[in-house]
């Protein structure tokens, strides 16, 4: 059947827009997602990828072919419906729908029915279905914060002098360690997908002094954590002349924006997930700021209380269950800066006081949430460079063209990198990161 509204006279609006038209009959393009029924009342859900609106048919105020075509629908069936909008306090969003009419677009057969239904479905099951999970509020709504996310993050830096810059996605060779690269033949040579768009917005920051990037990135860590994907999205912002401290107020700011525009802008999903918005609500600069010495000390703290099984030892890098617990003492966004330079990476500037240490910062959102933000100054000097390049076996000729960087005006610059997924896990308060993303590609994941 096609998907015309030549029977319907009233405007098409949309759910969200629904308010705007109050007293008014309009026209709405979506699908059922509910339908009870009482007696000689129906009340049919619609959905239209806006929002949801429920609808109400009493028998004897309808053609009797509108009413038999509303009760015979099909969860998931498509239809245009027209009616007249009434503001409802009890209704879900405040309005409901006066139906006076419907066109079915697609009847969905009783014989294969939609097959996520009201019951209860294992995470197998629903990941299999992930293309028609999507459908439900909840996982709509987290979509809708994630596009809120993915605005503001562009919006904050738009607005503050920085231009957008966009990096390879195809690399010669590593940037974060060999071991979790994706190979591709590419030609006669080998490449490989990128883990970070760092060292090539490194370029582009001494071209243009203020840059990021945004764009997907990979990992092939075999790694089965809530928080980890193989696939995933990274804003990265690369910045001349700037340092440490200079890095980390810029983190502050943009997190503090995040959280304020979903608040303004995506406050009823927010609430459709569940999240408590008041812990989003507490998110003010200034962030707690604590050395990794000072982080270590906490968690040895944290082991003698029992309430860690092992003991951190100094050295060693975080791993979840010690980014968890550290998280989790603070009622915002703590920075952890000045590692170990060993369990860095090798372009990260060491601490002029302490050369063991890196110039870097790690960002871990509260509630136990964990690292959502990496970031380091960046090493200045060619030698020192070329020196770590080496020490880490990398090769050599694939980094020529970044070591020319710090052979012709190098500068002090700093920058970090922001994970989209980690961001919209903390902010929804989702418990797995498989969430924050339409198809999410993990270990074992590559289906749909």
């Amino acid at each position: 059947m096609p998907a015309t509204n030549e029977i319907m006279s009233a405007p098409i609006s949309t759910i969200a827009e629904i308010g705007k038209h109050d007293g008014q009959s309009v026209t709405i393009r979506g699908w059922l997602y509910n339908l009870r029924e009482s007696g000689k009342l129906l009340f049919p859900q619609f959905r239209d990828g806006s929002g949801v609106i429920q609808g109400v048919v009493p028998k004897n105020a309808v053609p009797p072919e509108v009413f038999d075509a509303i009760k015979g629908l099909t969860q998931e069936s498509s239809v245009i419906v027209e009616g007249k909008v009434r503001a409802d306090k009890r209704a879900p969003g405040g309005y409901e729908l006066d139906v006076s009419n419907v066109q079915v677009v697609q009847r969905v057969p009783e014989a294969t029915p939609y097959p996520i239904t009201p019951k209860e479905h294992g995470v197998d099951f629903l990941m299999e279905h992930r293309h028609l999970w999507l459908r439900s509020q909840r996982q709509a709504s987290i979509l809708r914060v994630r596009a809120e996310i993915i605005r503001a993050a562009r919006d904050f830096f738009d607005s503050n002098g920085f231009t957008l810059t966009d990096p390879p996605i195809l690399t010669p060779a590593a940037c974060e360690g060999t071991s979790t690269l994706f190979p591709v033949d590419y030609f006669e040579e080998q490449a490989f997908l990128t883990q970070s768009g760092q060292l090539y917005i490194e370029a582009t920051a001494m071209a243009l002094g203020k840059v990021y990037s945004f764009g997907p990135t990979f990992r092939a860590e075999k790694s089965k954590t809530r928080r980890h994907l193989t696939e995933f999205w990274m804003v990265e912002p690369e910045v001349a002349y700037a340092t440490l401290d200079d890095l980390m107020e810029l983190a502050e700011g943009l997190l503090t924006f995040l959280v304020k525009k979903c608040l303004e802008k995506r406050r009823a999903d927010l609430l459709t997930i569940g999240r408590d918005l008041t812990k989003l609500e507490k998110i003010e600069t200034p962030f707690p700021r604590i050395t990794y010495d000072e982080a270590v000390s906490q968690l040895q703290e944290g082991h003698a209380q029992g309430k860690l099984e092992n003991k951190f030892e100094w050295g060693g890098d975080l791993g979840s269950p010690d980014e968890t617990y550290l998280s989790s003492l603070y009622d915002r966004p703590v920075m952890i800066h000045r590692y170990p330079a060993a369990v860095k990476a090798f372009y990260m500037e060491p601490d002029p006081q302490r050369s063991e240490l890196a110039l870097c910062v790690d960002v871990l959102a509260p509630e136990g949430y964990g690292e959502i933000i990496g970031g380091s100054q960046r090493m200045a000097s060619h030698d020192l460079l070329l020196q770590r390049i080496r020490e880490h076996n990398l090769p050599e000729e694939a980094f020529k063209w970044y070591l020319d960087l710090r052979k012709f005006g190098s500068v002090p610059h700093s920058g970090f990198g922001m994970g989209i997924e980690r961001a919209v896990a903390w902010i929804c308060g989702l418990e797995h990161v498989r969430e924050t993303i339409p198809f999410p590609r993990m270990l074992h994941r590559l289906y749909p």
